[in-house]
This record gives structure tokens, sequence and C-alpha cells, in this order.
């Protein structure tokens, strides 16, 4: 879906098109400096997991909290947002990591530097490695877990097994995990595609049946395409900010925009196994502050569901939140709105946390 918008983009005008996306990539390599004293910019690759992998440490103020991310997809690096969240740089630093299969990781390795498949526990030992690498690149001991939409199957996990390593959890675009019991994001899915007349698209949902632990890799990719899809709200996100950054991130060549869509097709294989998980059984109670900052609109990972889960977490402190005029994708299309919830509720339940 986002490559075929991506295709139409490009049959504007060229020399307009091209033009224009130079002045605005120019504009956003000048905003995302950092010349404070106490500041860092670090972008480059480490070597996790056998491989290198793209990691990003910025922050205006090293004595800031540490935030770090873990992105969804499969494949869906968050490289691209820097200039829409510059902002939250002032007040935090930011830790951005492509996954192997992912983004600028991909793009650097290609298929075969990628070590190998892409699998979920494959990554999930990365991820611990890159959150030790952080804590001893920055010197704390503890960073603020803050996972997006198919990382949170991670985040949740990595904050269960590990509370020694994080100081707190922040999970946006939160996806639980029920083993199958839960379809209304499915059933979503249906109505929207019948009340707009996508039959095609209502035989290929049906088709696939109600049950994710069911589908195949591809079955998944095509699935989440149609939900996204079939929501206005969400495609406009897709259109505005994901293609959008994309397009005028300073980090993305237009060799790197190809190669961040094929990333995300050859890392379709993450989810295989990831629907037989469940979150309910595994465990509400968590050993750190507990939030849940979800898009009032999420239909691809419903609200109501984070909500259930997030009411039966036990927890030190825990806050719930809806970030409004948002769907899927809400810390990057509200990221003022996002960093005004990480300052009101999660600086101050890290404040004390020793460096």
């Amino acid at each position: 879906m986002i490559g075929a918008i991506l295709t139409a983009t490009l049959a504007a005008p060229a020399a307009g098109l091209f033009g224009h996306r130079a002045v605005r990539r120019s504009a956003h390599a000048r905003l995302m400096r950092i010349d404070s004293p106490d500041g860092i910019d670090e972008q480059g690759f480490v070597r996790i997991g056998g491989i290198d992998q793209w990691i990003s440490i910025r922050g205006e103020d090293r004595t800031n909290p540490v935030l770090l991310e873990v992105h969804g997809g499969p494949g869906a690096a968050n490289s691209p947002y820097g200039a829409r969240t510059r902002e939250w740089e002032k007040h935090f630093t930011l830790v951005r990591w492509d996954m192997r299969g992912a983004g600028l990781t991909f793009a650097h390795g290609g298929g075969e530097g990628q070590g190998g498949p892409v699998t979920f526990d494959r990554l999930y030992e990365d991820a611990l490695e890159v959150t030790r690498y952080v804590l001893d690149r920055m010197g704390v001991e503890q960073v603020v877990l803050m996972p997006n939409s198919f990382g949170t199957t991670f985040g949740l996990r990595l904050a269960r097994n590990h509370p020694e390593l994080y100081s707190a959890y922040v999970g946006t675009d939160q996806n639980i995990q029920e083993a199958g019991r839960d379809t209304s994001a499915y059933q979503g899915t249906l109505e929207r595609l019948r009340a707009a007349g996508k039959a095609k698209d209502v035989a290929t949902v049906e088709a696939m049946g109600s049950d994710p632990r069911k589908w195949t890799s591809a079955q998944r990719s095509s699935y989440d395409k149609l939900c996204a899809g079939s929501d206005p709200l969400t495609l406009d996100t897709v259109k505005k900010v994901i293609l959008g950054s994309l397009w005028l991130s300073p980090l993305y060549s237009l060799g790197r925009v190809k190669a961040y869509f094929k990333g995300q097709g050859f890392s379709e294989s993450v989810t295989e196994g990831a629907s037989e998980f469940d979150d309910w059984a595994d465990g509400t109670r968590f050993e750190m502050p507990f939030f849940i900052f979800q898009g009032a609109q999420d239909v691809i990972t419903p609200t109501a569901r984070a909500k259930a889960y997030f009411d039966a977490v036990e927890a030190p402190v825990k806050g719930f939140e809806l970030i409004e005029d948002a769907s899927h994708f809400a810390s990057f299309r509200r990221p003022e709105r996002f960093l005004e919830l990480l300052l009101t509720h999660v600086r101050p339940a890290v404040a004390g946390v020793k460096r």
C-alpha cells in the first residue's frame, strides 16, 4: 500500500517535485543540528548480533532521561521521523534503532547482510543487546522503554523479563496479543470494506478467517494493508506522516527510500508465531511505571483492547491517555501532544532514576 502511494506521488512533474524535495531536506537537515555544549548527536552503525545495525542517540542535554524506541512493522523503522520529533530531543535523549531487516540497517547490508532470516527471537535478543549498548554509552543504569505498534509485542516481553534495565514502559499503538480471541480489528476492517463496496477485498479478508494464528506472513501483510487503507484517518496519516517523513528525511536518498520498502517485505516473516502469544496469560504485573498513550481512533491495534489490558495492569505508577485526531502512528501524527504526555506523566515518574 505505502509503495503504491509513493509511486503515484512520483508520477507528478519530476523537476518541481525533486526541487521541492531538495529544499525541504536541506531545511530539515538544519533543523536537526544539535549545537548545545551538553548535547549528543551520534548516528551510525554499531555491531549488534553479529551485523552492523543503525543506531541514533540524540539530545540537547545528556543529563535528560533516555528514551529507547522499539519500532514496529515488521520493518517499519522510525529513522525517517527526525524532523517531526525534533522537539522531543530538548527534553529527552532519544535513541532510535533500525532493526535488522529494516530501514537504514537493511539499506546498509541488503538482504544478504542481515545474518540470515529475521525472526522474532533474533530481534528480541538484538533489543537486549541494543539496550545494554545504550546503557553503557550513556552511563546510565536504566532507560525508558518506548515501543510502538508491533514493537510493543517485543516491549511487553522486555519489560516483564528485564525490569532491571528499564525505568518505565511507554507503549503507543499498543498491540495486545490474545492468541486469536479478540476479533474486533478484523470485524472493523470487514465493516469498512463492505461500506466502501470493496467486494473483492471483503472476499479476500473473509477467506483468511478471523484467527490470525492461521495466517501466513504474506496474508498478515495483505490484511494490514487492507485494514489501514480502509480507514480514512489512518490512510491520511500514511500519506502525510509516513510517506511525507520518508520523502523529506535528510537520511534517505532515493536508493534508501527504495530499500525501506524492500526491507518491509524482507521482514514479513517476523510475525510468524507472534499471534500465538497471549499477553494476558504472560502476566499483567510490571515492576516499573507503566504508560500507554493511544490514538483515540486506532483501528489497527484497537484502543478498547489496549485499555482493557491497561486496566488489569499492576504497576508502581500507571497512566493511560488518548491522543485525539489520531489512529495508528499516533505519536508521529501528533508529536506535540505525545511530548506533552511524556513531560506530564513519564518524566516525573523517572526523575529519581540513578545515572
